[in-house]
């Protein structure tokens, strides 16, 4: 799915990347714990993909929970691998009932094989669905994936001749994840933070100052109205 790409009809976002940041920070301001924001931002997931849903975007990529994320106080970790469970058990079912098609990509080798085996059970219960591919990066990494794939090409055998942006993306966690046309960041914070560095190289990027768990219809409406306003030309005049 990745490589340059011819200039889109302009102003509709198709597939829309999402960086949910300031749970933490919305959790202090009210004298809440780290997990009560994370909650809280789980809630605020479920009517983002509703809002996502209602605007005719495709595909929504979240950045969950980072490869860097374990290095948080253990308490904090298992908040969130707490989090994970009750999100696939509470969230998505809905969810998946309104036609939501959810995928998890990155390692799974470090997830604790209870919660693996709820990912991939929730993954074949919504194979079918196609009103909107939910993409949930957990254990996620964009220079982990990067270097896994490489090790894949040479696992394969593949000649340097024949390696090529496509055979690389291939190798990727979520192949069939489409590019962003658009990635959000929520917080204020203004960078990537090692999410869909190769897959972003065209996306226009918005940021804004709302965090993760007040962010809903309207903040997406405003994130998207500014991206509707930009002309991607991928490197052409």
């Amino acid at each position: 799915m990745s490589g340059v790409q011819q200039e889109d009809e302009p102003g509709r976002a198709r597939s829309v990347a999402i960086i949910m940041d300031g749970n933490g920070r919305w959790a202090a301001a009210r004298g809440l714990s780290v997990a009560e924001g994370h909650r809280e931002g789980a809630r605020a997931l479920r009517r983002t993909v509703e809002a996502a849903m209602d605007v005719g975007i495709e595909s929504l990529a979240v950045y969950a929970f980072s490869t860097e994320n374990w290095a948080r106080p253990a308490d904090e970790v298992e908040s969130l691998l707490d989090l994970l469970d009750e999100t696939i058990e509470r969230e998505l079912p809905d969810l998946a009932k309104q036609g939501v098609r959810t995928r998890f990509f990155g390692r799974r080798d470090r997830i604790p094989e209870p919660s693996r085996e709820k990912m991939e059970e929730l993954e074949r219960e919504t194979a079918g669905n196609k009103r909107l591919q939910l993409w949930i990066a957990f254990d996620y990494g964009s220079r982990s994936e990067l270097v896994q794939a490489i090790r894949s090409l040479l696992a394969d055998g593949v000649a340097p001749e024949d390696v090529s942006e496509e055979s690389l993306a291939r190798r990727f966690y979520a192949p069939e994840l489409p590019d962003p046309d658009v990635v959000i960041r929520t917080s204020g914070e203004q960078r990537l933070s090692n999410f869909l560095l190769w897959q972003s190289a065209y996306s226009e990027l918005v940021f804004t100052d709302t965090l993760w768990p007040d962010f809903g219809a309207d903040a997406l409406e405003a994130a998207l109205a500014e991206y509707a306003g930009r002309a991607r030309r991928y490197g052409a005049r």
